[in-house]
């Protein structure tokens, strides 16, 4: 067993060394746009920066348990997805583990699956009733796609998505009943409903694009638009929704953001805590485009891939992609207000 785990460790590593690389690559977004500004909305704001944080999980890569994206249950615990481990997991705030579902493997192991070469679970979100939806890329038609798992069930695809392509993000508008997939390969926006069935383009914008390795990935719907980020231009962007649902113009609301993974708004406007992957930070993207970094390596980060924030903890994930140390989630209590 101990020489299987060393097997599979090597595997995880060597798998994941192409979006290693281009990570240690990425360069700042030339891209530039219109700032979205906007009223501030009310409630309990992030007013300063994170302090005293802790990991609270560690996870075991030789396990391929390189954690991607996170969604709150309400009683504080996450549910992640592990990569290179195909699953799907709920971690307490005191680090407790357990496994929801593990995906099938592909029949050629995931080598086809495009920019990888290996099958990864990515996006994922939770709906109010507790059901989970989650994207897997398996570079194979028959398990690529939208996935969803309800409380006590087992997990089943609801919509196929192209082989040829990363699912990565993903957002869902309970309101409207659809979920919006990032496909970082194709450089486009799929939507779906809720209820499965065959996605369509949504938007397939020029700025959508990667650029050499990675394009959109991070999704998030937010005061009438659809927020997201790109990877390889270090961008993030604002997409309006139009009459019907399709899309306005894309805007670039910030620039300069160097291996940009995933977001999370903190409920003062428009401002943002953004996973920068490559260079193993989190930072605070205010209103007018600027940022700065409230959290590093220092604090425990591994090539952090995504956040959440609730109730004034926020939580972030690190995958370890390039470090192949000590992927976790790290806890952070940050300031708040009860007032804008």
């Amino acid at each position: 067993m101990r020489n299987k785990l060393a097997v599979l460790a090597c595997a995880v590593t060597l798998a994941a060394t192409t979006r290693v690389t281009a990570l240690t690559q990425i360069s700042a977004a030339a891209a530039t746009g219109p700032v979205v500004t906007g009223p501030v909305v009310t409630g309990p704001v992030v007013t300063g920066p994170v302090v005293t944080p802790r990991i609270a999980a560690h996870f075991d890569l030789a396990r391929g348990q390189m954690p991607e994206n996170i969604a709150l249950e309400p009683d504080g615990t996450a549910d992640v997805t592990f990569a290179a481990a195909r699953q799907v997991a709920a971690v307490g705030t005191t680090g407790a583990t357990r496994v929801l579902a593990t995906l099938p493997a592909p029949a050629d192991g995931g080598v086809h699956t495009p920019a990888l070469g290996f099958a990864l679970t990515t996006g994922i979100v939770r709906a109010h009733d507790g059901t989970l939806y989650f994207l897997y890329a398996s570079g194979t038609p028959d398990l690529t796609g939208v996935w969803r798992l309800r409380p006590g069930g087992t997990p089943h695809r609801v919509a196929p998505l192209p082989a040829d392509g990363l699912p990565n993000g993903l957002a869902l508008d309970e309101h409207r009943h659809r979920l919006y997939i990032a496909d970082s390969v194709r450089g486009e926006i799929r939507t779906v409903p809720t209820a499965g069935g065959d996605p369509t383009t949504w938007s397939a914008a020029p700025e959508l694009a990667a650029t050499g390795f990675l394009g959109v990935n991070g999704l998030k719907i937010h005061r009438g638009a659809l927020w997201a980020t790109n990877l390889d231009r270090g961008t993030v962007l604002r997409i309006p929704f139009g009459p019907g649902g399709r899309p306005g113009p894309v805007r670039v609301t910030a620039t300069g953001l160097t291996g940009i993974d995933d977001f999370a708004f903190t409920g003062r406007g428009d401002e943002i805590l953004a996973a920068l992957n490559g260079p193993g930070t989190v930072v605070r993207i205010r209103r007018d485009g600027t940022s700065s970094t409230v959290l590093t390596a220092a604090d425990g980060l591994q090539n952090p891939t995504s956040l959440a924030l609730r109730r004034g903890t926020l939580y972030v994930l690190s995958a370890a992609y390039t470090t192949a140390t000590d992927p976790n989630l790290l806890l952070a209590p940050v300031r708040s207000s009860s007032s804008s």
